[in-house]
């Protein structure tokens, strides 16, 4: 009997009550933001007709390499079911309906959210490509062996949590310390913010702060990514103080730019180490019953099914050729995880234009598209997203970095703007064309700075920019549909500074995509 007390106590965490509570709402909250997102841009992206279509996708990529509903069956109603289920059980989950059914169905809840949103990722190839999609199906695994309110917190599962939040922060930590120079030398937020992926509406002020500020983000940056998590993994009060860090750290991220749900994921996550009594919160403390010995005997699994994959990430982040955002199983379960490795010292966009006029020349007005979230006119301050994920616009920062990433699917997206499709309309902000489709259209590789504070009281213009060259030449409908003919996209000039960009182990700058399963696109 003393043994089952013993084991009792330490395998329950009534203490957790609240913070689960927690962790478990603002989990749901980014599931839901993840399959509106979903609903909202699937039928440009991946769709039937999309720019990588899912049918193509599984025609060519067998079940076993990307377990997902839609090798069962695919149509764009499907999908939209999938979204939309998944949207309504999040809901539900953030509203309180995994503590108002038995534990069973809690857990069936949460092992349906997961299993839709693989199902979506498997096949979202690069628009699915991130490493905060890994995190959200490891972190909602994980959460379906939370329990609900007839038991007290599984102690296991949360230093699981705790444990997977140490590996997104310290493997954060370790690719900076072992990428990019500027690390070292403490002068990379002297760019990031201006080149980050997609700055935010206080971006351009954050970019502005004095040198010798910036050198102070980056020293606590290395404090707060490789000493803080250590801290996650210790008995409290220790625990609990480095989850606060890593909570205000994450914010301050959060106001400096749009990261998708990657800082209110990692939050969330920290959130699993704090213990309320000790920050002196005081929760009514509610009565539990016994735990079921089946429920016991899942969590024990999954502990050491979590023990043993950790083996692959682990090995990953002592390794001198670290890689970051890698998941080593289809299932997307205990993956290693980085961002920014090296950064941008200059910010490269690629413009976007048509025209309806007959014939180019040098005299044809061109006119630009606008997107939501990516810069574009150089008087937009830019917008606040995160932690919705505009795909369309982080795969276009990808794309003035190498024209490799953007391979697969520009030259779809491009034949799209020359139809005036619908649902690719729906990503961008503005459509210079809405009465008929252009004739041409073309891009443009451009170079944007950040104005200083004189250029913007005199300007009114957040930016700056200079056009470099010619990223793809004005192209028809016709001549994209002419068997057998791709333009080139990407041509270099002499003229573009490319030794102003970093890159690391094959990886462009920032937060590269992972490899999801399935062969390179």
């Amino acid at each position: 009997m003393g043994r089952m007390e013993w084991f009792a106590d330490w395998f329950a965490a009534p203490e957790y009550g609240p913070s689960r509570v927690l962790v478990q709402r603002l989990l749901a909250v980014v599931y839901l933001t993840g399959f509106v997102a979903a609903a909202a841009q699937f039928r440009a992206l991946i769709g039937a007709e999309g720019m990588l279509p899912v049918p193509a996708f599984t025609a060519r990529v067998p079940f076993r390499r990307a377990p997902s509903l839609f090798h069962l069956h695919y149509s764009d109603r499907f999908f939209a079911a999938v979204a939309g289920t998944g949207a309504l059980l999040s809901a539900g989950l953030v509203a309180g309906l995994g503590d108002a059914v038995p534990l069973w169905a809690s857990m069936l809840l949460w092992a349906v959210l997961w299993l839709l949103y693989l199902s979506i990722v498997n096949v979202g190839q690069t628009w699915y490509s991130f490493g905060w999609e890994s995190l959200l199906l490891e972190a909602g695994f994980l959460a379906v062996f939370l329990g609900n309110q007839d038991v007290a917190p599984p102690l296991p599962v949360l230093w699981m949590l705790r444990w997977l939040a140490f590996r997104v922060e310290f493997g954060a930590g370790l690719i900076k310390l072992r990428g990019d120079s500027c690390w070292r030398d403490l002068t990379c937020l002297r760019y990031h913010h201006e080149t980050q992926p997609m700055p935010g509406p206080l971006s351009w002020f954050f970019h502005h702060l004095p040198g010798p500020l910036h050198r102070a983000e980056v020293a606590a940056n290395h404090v707060t990514q490789l000493l803080v998590p250590v801290g996650l993994l210790l008995p409290q009060p220790v625990a609990g103080y480095a989850a606060v860090i890593v909570v205000v750290t994450q914010l301050w991220l959060v106001a400096s730019g749009n990261f998708a749900w990657l800082n209110w994921l990692t939050i969330t996550l920290a959130l699993a180490a704090v213990d309320p009594a000790r920050f002196g919160l005081s929760f009514r403390t509610r009565s539990y019953g016994g735990t079921p010995g089946w429920f016991e005997g899942l969590v024990i699994a999954l502990t050491v099914a979590v023990a043993v994959l950790s083996y692959w990430p682990v090995r990953n982040m002592v390794s001198r050729e670290q890689v970051m955002n890698r998941s080593f199983n289809r299932l997307h379960l205990v993956n290693t995880y980085g961002a920014f490795g090296s950064v941008n010292r200059i910010r490269l966009e690629v413009v976007v234009e048509g025209t309806d006029e007959a014939t180019v020349t040098g005299r044809t007005v061109w006119r630009e598209y606008g997107f939501k979230g990516k810069p574009g006119d150089v008087r937009r301050l830019p917008r606040q997203y995160a932690p919705y994920h505009l795909r369309l616009d982080w795969l276009m920062w990808f794309a003035a970095i190498s024209p490799a990433y953007a391979r697969p699917w520009f030259l779809p997206f491009v034949a799209r703007l020359l139809t005036n499709d619908p649902a690719t309309l729906r990503l961008l902000r503005h459509n210079p064309f809405p009465d008929a489709p252009p004739t041409h259209v073309r891009a443009t590789l451009h170079r944007y700075r950040f104005t200083d504070w004189h250029e913007l009281r005199s300007t009114g213009a957040w930016w700056h920019r200079t056009a470099l060259h010619e990223y793809l030449a004005p192209v028809s409908l016709d001549t994209l549909t002419r068997s057998g003919h791709r333009p080139p996209l990407g041509r270099r000039s002499r003229s573009v500074p490319l030794d102003g960009l970093r890159r690391r182990s094959g990886h462009p700058p920032g937060p590269a995509p992972h490899h999801p399963p399935g062969p390179p696109e």
